[in-house]
């Protein structure tokens, strides 16, 4: 999880152009450039969807490490019961075991 949220981090500061803030990087994607118009728009709505793309990302593993914090890591959220390995393996930041999972997601679908 360290590793992953170092990595996030590394991307995020190169998405934003270095170790700007947030304020300091949506000035430099709104900044006039040589670029024609609609490919400039379609570059800053690329940039800033992947950059909350991996907030969230760098959210869910923030979380994940307080839940090893709290002595909470692996559980399911919804039913309690321990997430598998493999897919602790596979999604280290991940908050529901494949059944709990696969049963929100169906009823996300039906809404």
């Amino acid at each position: 999880l360290l590793a992953r949220r170092n990595a996030l981090l590394s991307r995020l500061r190169a998405l934003r152009g270095g170790a700007s803030g947030r304020a300091q990087a949506a000035a430099e994607q709104f900044a006039p450039a040589d670029d024609n118009h609609a490919q400039l728009i379609s570059h800053k709505d690329l940039a800033f969807a992947l950059d909350a793309q991996e907030l969230a990302q760098l959210q869910a593993i923030d979380q994940a490490l307080a839940r090893i914090d709290a002595g909470h890591y692996g559980e399911c959220i919804d039913c309690g019961s321990s997430i598998e390995v493999a897919r602790l393996r596979a999604m280290p930041q991940t908050l529901r075991c494949m059944a709990c999972q696969q049963q929100r997601e169906r009823a996300e679908r039906r809404r």
